[in-house]
């Protein structure tokens, strides 16, 4: 399991920053003028890559959202990787918004599924079975089933889950990232209370979608 101190930075994004501020730096030695896009590119790269520290709620019953973005989806639905019916709450992620994924409640990790597949807009509906996703399945410490899943976008192209099965996880602690643009579909009990409304903004581990009933 991989959690570390929250960095300013998340370390996913080093590679890709030094790469643009050596090319950056470069053209700047050789013109300027022609730099500047350069420039922009690297200040894209550096807030993509943010990963701010988040103040995690103290209430017990609250499900944590796992990402940055706005709510798409809230409704009841199957879901297929604890076959079971439960309320669905999908949160889009753009590329401006913070791409670190946070666990949304404490609990024991009881399955991880990867499925390779398409890069369809991550706003559709259709991208939460088409599209290339990794499918973590959690059991609370009160026995109640949590699944989250990280879904790939149109650009999105790497999908970073640092978990294993048996993994003990506490609410807001960094689980994987997903690298430009993508969404994450939460998958609740049918007895929890959705606090969040379609349109709404939120943010990781700071706001509430639910509370477990």
């Amino acid at each position: 399991m991989n959690n570390y101190p929250h960095p300013i930075i998340a370390r996913e994004g080093w590679p890709f920053l030094a790469i643009s501020l050596v090319l950056a730096a470069a053209a700047t030695a050789w013109c300027a003028t022609w730099s500047i896009p350069l420039w922009i590119i690297f200040l894209f790269v550096l807030q993509f890559f943010r990963d701010p520290a988040r103040t995690i709620p103290q209430d017990a019953d609250a499900v944590l959202s796992p990402a940055d973005g706005r709510v798409i989806k809230v409704e009841r639905a199957q879901d297929p990787y604890a076959q079971r019916e439960a309320i669905l709450v999908s949160v889009f992620m753009n590329v401006f918004n913070v791409h670190s994924n946070r666990s949304p409640v404490d609990g024991k990790v009881e399955k991880i599924q990867y499925f390779p597949g398409k890069f369809v807009n991550a706003d559709l509906d259709k991208a939460s079975t088409e599209n290339e996703r990794n499918a973590v399945v959690l059991t609370t410490r009160d026995g109640q089933t949590v699944t989250f899943v990280q879904v790939a976008g149109l650009i999105a192209r790497r999908i970073l889950c640092y978990i294993r099965v048996g993994d003990v996880l506490t609410r807001g602690q960094r689980y994987g990232f997903i690298r430009f643009g993508s969404r994450v579909d939460t998958y609740l009990p049918l007895s929890a209370t959705v606090k969040v409304s379609i349109g709404d903004k939120v943010s990781a581990t700071e706001t509430i979608l639910a509370r477990l009933g």
